[in-house]
């Protein structure tokens, strides 16, 4: 017989009072008699908002989602916007995407917020994300909420939160915001809607969305190349499938073949393991068909329709899967030639990425004479940078994991105008008698060939979660001083905002927002980084090695050797 923890008991009994519904005090009772490891786990503490919101499996407690801890959210929320504006009658629009209990949940959200005397735009049914974060502006809102949980395992879902300007919640502004929920009880949530608050939303919205994705992504390709270019697209179950086929549509491709198996939202993911489109178990069917139809290009998206993932043919003439930091590479170059092609570059603009993705888009960067901005890992990060400097121009960025983000209009990773532009990519380079592919190599050639390798160890529940913090507390009080025989040369450790040159042992300092990862500099210009998830109970490693690459037939021999030297790192240090 396991034993609750006397303050894990004192909050399970807070549950088992009038102020929570007869079928949540039922369930607790039960999983107290029969499944009290998992009642711990669901008590132990407070969900918490990460690099992507609010994340977690649905069921009972206050570590899981589910009415009373959205609810108690949204209660906070609708305090602090009253807060915030108080002449004002504040507006939230609310999405919610595939996912099982997606849909009651934002109704539940509604209902606070309407309770609350907030007016509510509610989505009439499933939609992308980025279709969220472009209404909080079209709307003229000051927050907006979507129901997710991105590419998680099906008993999950999450509450992601945007400000007016269309992007996630930051610092300072979430801490606020966490204080206020904190200070509630549960007993504090209004539940008892205001219907007249609340008005439906759909292809208005949707119309506008699409429009503007198309604006941003499609750049007056020639309709032979278009037509000449065959597409397969696979929502995996999820979101895109309301937005990505007409997006297509209206820029001129023709030539989709969508898996028919896989486009019927269904929150329970049947035909795969996982919805992630980082895995290549998840493009399965999409490639099969790809086959069948002889495709040039394959894309499928996650659940919210955030991320891509994409397969081109190489110079085999095979489908290969690109991971999320060539895609990013290959859509950022291509914006940059627009850009200067239309002599829009001056100086005066920006591409942006994170602390654990590719060091290669600063080459970019440098050959266009754009800034490139880095920040920590989470597209709210990316969008607050056009907040902050607005008198600089984005053109465009992305991340490792597979999100990339066209223009300002948006203010969150979109797959939706990204699937359009890896098309328009594809088109274009096809009709110039060369490949998606083939350019990506000469990007290696013309800027050095850089490769990326991800480790991502899961470690569950309570035991794990102490197991990932040891683990950065061993990285910090033990740092490597050499990795696969090379020297570290310095160390970046932005929990503690310190930069260190290991061969001076001079420190300097890391002027942006505190987070728990750790950056090792080798002495041959690779590099190692770590940190925990803000989303799922994972450590990542993530190790980038480079080399020069002198031409593109040289290419396998170099990615050989490249694998090969970070496959070597990731043994060194034990994680493979």
């Amino acid at each position: 017989m396991i034993h609750i923890e006397p303050k894990i008991l004192e909050r399970i009994n807070s549950w088992l009072t009038p102020t929570f519904d007869e079928e949540t005090q039922s369930l607790i009772k039960n999983s107290i008699a029969n499944n009290p490891k998992d009642i711990q786990e669901s008590f132990y503490k407070d969900l918490e908002f990460g690099t992507g919101g609010m994340r977690g499996v649905m069921g009972v407690g206050t570590n899981r989602i589910n009415k009373y801890t959205l609810g108690k959210s949204t209660q906070g929320l609708s305090n602090y916007l009253h807060k915030s504006f108080p002449n004002e009658t504040p507006k939230a629009v609310i999405a919610y995407d595939c996912r099982n209990n997606s849909k009651s949940l934002a109704k539940v959200v509604a209902d606070v917020f309407s309770a609350n005397g907030i007016e509510v735009y509610l989505f009439e049914d499933l939609r992308p994300t980025p279709e969220l974060s472009f209404a909080v502006k079209h709307l003229n809102c000051h927050c907006g909420i979507v129901l997710t949980a991105s590419h998680n395992p099906p008993e999950y879902n999450g509450y992601k939160v945007y400000w007016q300007d269309g992007g996630q919640l930051v610092p300072p502004q979430d801490g606020e915001i966490i204080k206020v929920i904190d200070s509630l009880q549960y007993s504090d949530i209004k539940f008892e809607a205001n219907n007249s608050l609340i008005k439906y939303i759909g292809k208005e919205v949707d119309d506008a969305f699409i429009n503007e994705s198309v604006k941003n992504a499609n750049f007056n390709t020639s309709i032979e190349a278009k037509n000449d270019l065959t597409i397969v697209f696979t929502s995996l179950h999820g979101t895109s499938i309301t937005a990505v086929p007409e997006t297509l549509t209206r820029a001129g491709f023709k030539n989709v073949h969508i898996v028919k198996e896989q486009e019927v939202p269904n929150g329970n993911f049947p035909t795969v393991a996982s919805p992630n489109p980082e895995e290549p178990a998840a493009l399965k069917m999409a490639l099969e068909l790809a086959e069948k139809v002889n495709a040039d290009i394959v894309i499928g998206t996650d659940p919210d329709c955030d991320r891509l993932g994409v397969a081109v043919r190489n110079s085999e003439n095979q489908l290969q899967l690109l991971n999320g930091n060539q895609t990013m590479l290959m859509m950022t170059d291509f914006l940059l030639k627009q850009w200067k092609a239309e002599g829009k570059i001056n100086g005066n603009q920006f591409i942006a990425s994170t602390i654990v993705s590719t060091p290669m888009l600063n080459k970019l960067a440098e050959a266009y004479n754009v800034e490139s901005k880095i920040v920590l890992t989470g597209f709210k990060w990316i969008a607050k940078l056009i907040k902050d400097f607005p008198e600089l121009d984005f053109i465009g960025g992305g991340e490792e994991s597979f999100g990339f983000m066209v223009g300002d209009f948006v203010r969150d990773k979109d797959a939706v105008t990204s699937t359009l532009l890896a098309c328009e990519i594809a088109a274009v380079t096809k009709a110039n008698g060369s490949s998606f592919y083939n350019e990506l190599l000469n990007l290696y050639v013309e800027h050095g060939c850089y490769k990326e390798k991800l480790v991502s160890l899961t470690k569950k529940g309570i035991e794990g979660a102490q197991e990932i913090t040891q683990m950065m507390v061993d990285a910090r009080e033990n740092p490597l001083k050499v990795v696969n025989g090379c020297k570290v040369l310095k160390i970046e450790d932005y929990e503690l905002s310190t930069s260190k040159n290991i061969i001076t042992g001079e420190t300097s300092s890391i002027n942006i927002p505190k987070s728990n990862v750790i950056i090792y500099y080798l002495e041959d210009g690779s590099q190692v980084a770590l940190r925990p998830s803000g989303t799922e109970p994972k450590i990542k490693f993530y190790v980038s090695v480079n080399t020069k690459l002198n031409s593109v037939t040289d290419f396998s021999k170099t990615e050989s050797i490249l694998d090969t030297k970070a496959e070597a790192i990731l043994k060194d240090m034990k994680l493979i």
